[in-house]
């Protein structure tokens, strides 16, 4: 019946706050147990977990249904999983405690739920209620802007194993009645966890939320408070054609380059395999301040930094093989796109190839939409810049004298163009 001995499904539908559903029921934290559980008793390769929508039984959340028996459980907790785990997916024992086995009454159950949840859908659009979803995405800048507060204050760090909220505004030199507001909002987010008066981070908040782990991001993050300022002028730049703030500051730039950096390293090894560097001995990587970079990783025996500006300093003549413009071309208008690439094709060996790393629009712009978002960001961060579709890039590549360029879409928004000089 199935490819594994169990396939087990866990509702983890989302609603409106104040419906009961899986959701907010805590059917995310059921979902996670029961991978990690299965995971711990050596059952990875029997039992596969999907996530699915509305079951039905909203108030009896979160609920979880165990194939190939068909078993229903309901109102589950972390430690229910557990159990579940230890004796029905291990020794084909069923938790009678939780099934729900009253069929006729959960069909009844499950009918009246799906009645009364569309006909409140349709009384809130005969009265011309605002969607629910997009009353959402446009108040999106809440949270963001919560998480964003928290990283440049350096909450998460500052919280360290546990905290109350009067000793954290102490040493933050922050007041206590806005520090508590925060901490609650950060909770409600899933970054802290509270227990009474005291906060501690969550998982993913001490591993990539604090200063000095070993996967932290925080300052890469901070780039995305610069952002948001500079987002908070977009009507501006949308009637201008400029951005709406100045060039930017030492700060700015220092978590410019932490998250670029940050960036690149997530996506390094797909890159690398793309290219296929087997035979590639010299490359040139046009980017920005890589030198701090270099020294940090303990490669500057094996590569030299050309300071300058990338559009005006005098590059080798074919010398390189490979010549690697990653997160580079949307910086920059047109213009001096072809102007980077004819460069580029200048400082490559016959045969060698030149990769571009960016978001690439499909052909109208308006997908995919981390591209299309993307391109605003340009439009308020810089003079000219904007994302580009493959099309462009290809028209440029062939101006420039290389022959047939390919686009190769990688996990993520940044795809690659190569081309190899003749």
């Amino acid at each position: 019946m199935e490819p594994f001995r169990h396939h087990i499904i866990v509702c983890t539908q989302q609603k409106a706050e104040n419906v009961a559903c899986c959701d907010s029921a805590g059917s995310g934290r059921i979902a996670d147990t029961l991978c990690r559980e299965i995971h711990t008793a050596g059952l990875s390769d029997d039992a596969i977990v999907s996530t699915c929508g509305c079951l039905g039984l909203c108030d009896s959340g979160p609920v979880m249904i165990v194939y190939p028996e068909g078993s229903w459980y309901t109102k589950l907790t972390p430690q229910d999983v557990q159990e579940i785990v230890a004796s029905h997916l291990s020794k084909g024992q069923p938790v009678m405690r939780l099934l729900r086995d009253d069929y006729n009454a959960m069909q009844q159950e499950i009918l009246e739920h799906r009645r009364s949840y569309f006909a409140m859908l349709a009384a809130k659009d005969a009265a011309g209620v605002f969607p629910d979803d997009l009353n959402e995405t446009i108040r999106a800048f809440m949270p963001s802007r919560a998480i964003l507060t928290a990283l440049e204050l350096d909450v998460f760090t500052a919280i360290g194993d546990r905290c109350d909220a009067g000793r954290l505004a102490k040493h933050l030199g922050s007041d206590r009645r806005g520090t508590e507001m925060l901490l609650n909002a950060l909770v409600s987010l899933g970054l802290l966890q509270k227990e009474n008066d005291t906060f501690r981070n969550t998982a993913v908040a001490a591993r990539f939320l604090m200063e000095g782990t070993r996967d932290g991001a925080r300052q890469a993050q901070l780039h995305a408070a610069t952002m948001w300022q500079r987002w908070s002028g977009l009507t501006q730049s949308v009637l201008t054609g400029t951005p709406a703030f100045s060039p930017r500051d030492g700060a700015s730039v220092g978590s410019f380059i932490a998250s670029m950096d940050h960036h690149a390293r997530g996506r390094i090894r797909a890159i690398v395999k793309a290219l296929n560097l087997n035979g590639t001995r010299h490359m040139l990587d046009v980017v920005l301040l890589a030198q701090e970079h270099v020294k940090k990783a303990g490669l500057s025996e094996r590569i030299r930094v050309l300071p300058g500006d990338m559009l005006t300093t005098q590059l080798p003549v074919q010398t390189y093989d490979l010549v690697l413009l990653s997160s580079i071309c949307h910086m920059f208008s047109p213009e001096e796109n072809r102007s980077l690439l004819s460069r580029a094709y200048d400082a490559l060996a016959p045969k060698g190839r030149l990769a571009i790393a960016d978001f690439i629009s499909d052909p109208d712009k308006t997908s995919p939409r981390s591209a299309a978002l993307f391109a605003l960001n340009m439009l308020v961060s810089t003079r000219g810049g904007a994302t580009y579709s493959e099309s462009e890039y290809d028209a440029w590549l062939k101006a420039a004298g290389f022959g047939e360029s390919k686009r190769i879409r990688l996990p993520g928004p940044v795809n690659l163009m190569i081309a190899t000089r003749g």
